[in-house]
């Protein structure tokens, strides 16, 4: 097996990291250094790089809590970063000298988000076996709906009228640089009513965000004589369309906005990725469905993939010795 060295994520890193994470197999932008510092004040980072020799061979976005070192809990998804001439062989080998390392420094768990596949570059489920090997336990399993723009698919009856309302009630659709209006008129009021919650960026961090990832982060606004009536986040990484934020005034399903602007995304605007993702329909820690969330997802055509979540005992690291015959 071939010989590692971990060490903690340093600022004077940051170039190294970035630099890697634009050719990894399994990244997008939300792993780039410039996206995760926005909240750097809230969580404490003890990201690790590992190396072969001087190589960088692959990174492990994460935060420490106490004896726990999580894959980042300030991201969509994490885990292990390779490089895309990562092995099964060299993977088992990282796996392992990451689990010794976090079990000399008191680190006792480390809990996994697994990046979608959808997300990737190219299979990318090797350290999936390593999991197994170690006898990691999945804690979580949440469900992605997805429409695959490869492929035919069609829309319920349902989306087929509220595209058609949207039409015929003359509701324009702009791609704005400002985040402002959908933010304090729509998303924040609506979240507050619906679910005593508040958007997981701030207004200004999402600005930031944008400034910094400009074709990564778009705002699409639906307007009705004028008036804002609805919106929707876009984060696209590598071949998907991701919606982050999706939010509707109170006139949505008579005027048919969500459907309209929605069909305008999938069938114009990112008709050319290969994914359409929007999102979990989850609450309680993925153990419970909002049924109508779902359905106006799964309307539209899209079918479930899954991102598991992990734990595994440091201490385990020994069961990927002698592996490999």
């Amino acid at each position: 097996m071939k010989y590692y060295t971990v060490k903690r994520f340093e600022s004077q890193d940051t170039a190294s990291w970035n630099a890697f994470i634009n050719q990894a197999k399994n990244a997008t932008f939300l792993l780039n250094r410039d996206f995760m510092e926005y909240h750097a004040d809230r969580f404490a980072d003890e990201s690790l790089l590992v190396f072969e020799e001087d190589s960088l061979v692959c990174v492990v976005p994460a935060n420490r809590v106490d004896t726990t070192l999580y894959s980042h809990q300030g991201l969509t998804y994490g885990g292990f970063v390779f490089q895309d001439k990562s092995k099964l062989s060299d993977v088992i080998g990282i796996v392992r000298s990451v689990l010794c390392f976090l079990q000399e420094n008191n680190v006792q768990t480390l809990q996994l988000k697994l990046i979608p596949s959808i997300y990737t570059h190219c299979f990318a489920e090797e350290v999936e076996y390593a999991l197994f090997l170690v006898n990691a336990v999945l804690i979580r399993r949440d469900c992605l709906s997805v429409i695959d723009l490869t492929k035919e698919f069609s829309y319920s009856a349902d989306r087929k009228q509220g595209v058609k309302r949207g039409l015929k009630n003359e509701l324009v659709i702009r791609e704005e640089n400002s985040f402002e209006a959908f933010w304090n008129t729509i998303l924040i009021p609506n979240l507050e009513e619906k679910h005593e919650a508040k958007p997981v960026h701030t207004l200004a961090e999402i600005q930031k965000l944008k400034t910094l990832f400009p074709s990564n982060i778009r705002q699409f606004n639906v307007y009705h004589q004028e008036e804002l009536v609805a919106g929707t986040t876009i984060f696209v990484a590598n071949k998907v369309a991701h919606s982050q934020y999706i939010s509707g005034n109170n006139t949505k399903n008579q005027l048919g906005s969500l459907d309209f602007l929605h069909n305008h995304l999938i069938t114009e605007v990112f008709k050319d990725k290969h994914y359409f993702d929007f999102g979990t329909s989850h609450e309680a820690n993925g153990r419970k469905i909002n049924g109508g969330l779902l359905y106006w997802k799964e309307s539209f055509g899209a079918k479930t993939t899954v991102q598991d979540f992990y734990e595994i005992n440091t201490a385990h690291f020994s069961l990927l010795d002698n592996v490999l015959l």
